[in-house]
């Protein structure tokens, strides 16, 4: 149970104080659990004649012994002032008013519990998406996005019900166990100590049944993550499976993992129900033998225990079987609840490189250049850049060409920190972006790519988006400029109107332009274009053009574009071949060299 311990080092200490009110009250629970069959030895004794009366009270003291004795005189005194009738009567009313205590302090237990174990899931959740949102890009490129929020939910919600629905098992039933093995030792140490070599036993076979569920459990939480990317990706690509007739290839690939999602999980709930009827036999089995060799020594006249207190001391026995069930069930779930575990630390523990220096510098300002200086770049083993060096200017445009594939996005992606370069440096102001803080350094870019990426929101809360103080009035000015004003406007409820998924509810030029206007209300001195009119028609291009020549006015621009006509006007055009800078200069004299720029140009006339 190591993985269990450290679960809870992790994520209980904000709920210590819930834990300890839950133990307190379960060892309560207990303790009055325990009177209501303690009550019953003393009584059936002095009712069935083989405890003599107590005529007088004993000395009263800290010990068990006189505890009893004093009980025994009372109720010794009882059954001759009442007759034994009315003395049973009176001890159904003990036990009754034992057992309300024992449910009450029991259900604060519980109660208590609610509010931490909803709170450690809910810490879980939020962990995840936090450490989803710092992690970098590089995590993703090597994860599907269907597996991730397989985590994030089915994951999550398979330690809420696994671990967090047995985990009061786990405070509460080894309390009641103590309490009743410290009443048998007390009763009759020579039949405790036989019990005690039996229950290992009994719990190291199913302790291997747990470990079983493991496996299989860590193999479907794998194929659930499975299923939901062939969804996410089917509902993503839906256009293009039913363009190409391709439904029924889907139907089964997706067949095929559920029929394997199928055969896991039968595997494994097939293991899990074995718990409840082999902790039912191990118990028959090991209340069977104390039965006999209790009866054994009370016959034989070896022990102390009494007739009646054999009674009470089943009683006792009994109250330790039903939580140690409990507990064999607790183990099996917790099992299958840290294989899920494992999975959502995959994502909590990935390691992350791209943070903040200890002594990062703050940065609110460009003034001068940025400089690439002999950059290179690497995606694993594949070369993307090498040895790269391009100085930009404070308030130039400059245009990146080439094939694709040729490390221009990679280049683009290395200034704000998306990635991290694997030699040379890149510069700001004459100093590395690496001891920068990240933020600061991404506040001072504007993106603006070719999917304009907009959330199932308002136009006013995506143009708005990461300007926490940004007014409806430089809402409204950000998008005249993006020329999104009159589409926003002619909507049914204005700035207010949802966009849909995606922004799936509007034209490819009006989402560009909506893009375009959280960039314009951002205001930032660097801004960074990633072919973003390829996708447009012709007459959305002019209007997503003239928006963007609004944004580059006065801004340091770098512009991905495949379409060389809307970079004539850049101060400086470079084309990459292979991860290098291969020509770089003005269109004119780009066409002039009748290089790589002049065969691209003449095949776009063409």
């Amino acid at each position: 149970m190591k993985g269990l311990y450290q679960l809870l080092i992790r994520f209980l200490p904000p709920y210590k104080g819930y834990l300890i009110m839950n133990l307190v009250f379960n060892l309560l629970g207990a303790i009055f659990g325990a009177f209501q069959f303690i009550a019953f030895t003393p009584v059936l004794g002095v009712l069935f004649g083989t405890q003599p009366i107590v005529a007088k009270p004993a000395a009263l003291s800290y010990s068990l012994e006189s505890i009893k004795d004093n009980l025994l005189y009372v109720i010794s005194e009882m059954i001759q002032t009442s007759g034994k009738e009315k003395s049973l009567m009176y001890l159904g009313f003990f036990v009754i008013l034992m057992v309300i205590l024992k449910v009450g302090f029991t259900y604060l237990a519980s109660f208590v519990m609610v509010p931490m174990r909803n709170g450690v899931v809910c810490d879980i959740r939020n962990q995840i998406y936090h450490k989803i949102l710092s992690l970098p890009l590089g995590f993703f490129s090597e994860e599907r996005k269907g597996d991730i929020i397989a985590r994030t939910t089915g994951d999550v919600q398979e330690v809420d019900n696994s671990i967090f629905n047995s985990i009061e098992m786990l405070f509460k039933d080894p309390v009641i166990i103590l309490i009743s093995l410290f009443a048998m030792i007390y009763m009759s140490w020579e039949l405790t100590v036989f019990v005690l070599v039996l229950l290992p036993v009994v719990g190291y076979l199913l302790a291997k049944i747990g470990e079983s569920l493991k496996k299989p459990s860590m193999q479907g939480q794998n194929k659930m993550g499975e299923l939901l990317s062939t969804i996410e990706e089917s509902l993503s690509g839906l256009r293009i499976i039913k363009a190409f007739n391709a439904e029924k290839k889907m139907k089964t690939v997706f067949a095929k993992q559920n029929q394997s999602y199928y055969r896991i999980m039968n595997s494994l709930m097939w293991r899990r129900y074995l718990a409840h009827p082999v902790s039912e036999l191990l118990g028959t089995i090991v209340i069977v033998i104390v039965l006999w060799y209790g009866g054994r020594l009370i016959l034989s006249h070896s022990s102390t225990l009494t007739p009646q207190g054999f009674i009470a001391y089943l009683g006792f026995f009994y109250s330790i079987i039903q939580p140690a069930k409990s507990l064999s069930t607790a183990f099996y779930s917790v099992q299958k609840g840290l294989a899920s575990m494992e999975r959502i630390d995959k994502i909590l523990l990935a390691e992350n490189n791209i943070v903040n220096k200890p002594d990062a510098l703050t940065v609110h300002e460009f003034n001068r250049e940025i400089e690439y200086r002999n950059v290179s770049f690497k995606y694993i083993d594949d070369i993307v850049l090498n040895s790269v060096s391009l100085t930009i200017q404070k308030g130039k445009t400059i245009a990146l060409v080439g094939q694709s594939g040729s490390g221009k996005s990679t280049f683009v992606d290395l200034l704000p920190r998306f990635w991290d370069i694997n030699g040379g440096v890149i510069l700001v102001d004459g100093v590395d972006i690496r001891n920068y803080r990240i933020a600061d350094l991404r506040g001072l870019m504007g993106n603006v790519n070719q999917d304009p990426i907009l959330f199932n929101d308002t136009f006013f809360n995506n143009i708005s988006f990461g300007v926490e103080t940004a007014t409806i009035e430089e809402v409204i000015a950000a998008a005249k400029v993006a020329n999104a004003h009159d589409f926003i406007i002619n909507s049914p409820d204005g700035y207010e109107t949802n966009i849909g998924d995606r922004g799936g509810k509007l034209s490819g030029g009006q989402r560009q332009r909506i893009s375009i206007a959280r960039a314009v209300l951002k205001n930032p001195p660097i801004l960074i274009l990633d072919e973003a009119t390829s996708a447009l028609d012709t007459e959305s291009e002019k209007l997503v053009q003239e928006a963007l020549e609004n944004l580059m006015r006065n801004r340091t621009s770098i512009v991905i574009a495949h379409r060389l006509s809307t970079i004539k006007k850049a101060d400086l055009i470079c084309v990459f071949n292979e991860g290098e800078i291969v020509e770089r200069g003005t269109h004119d004299q780009l066409l002039a060299m009748d290089g790589i720029y002049k065969k691209l140009h003449s095949m776009q006339n063409l």
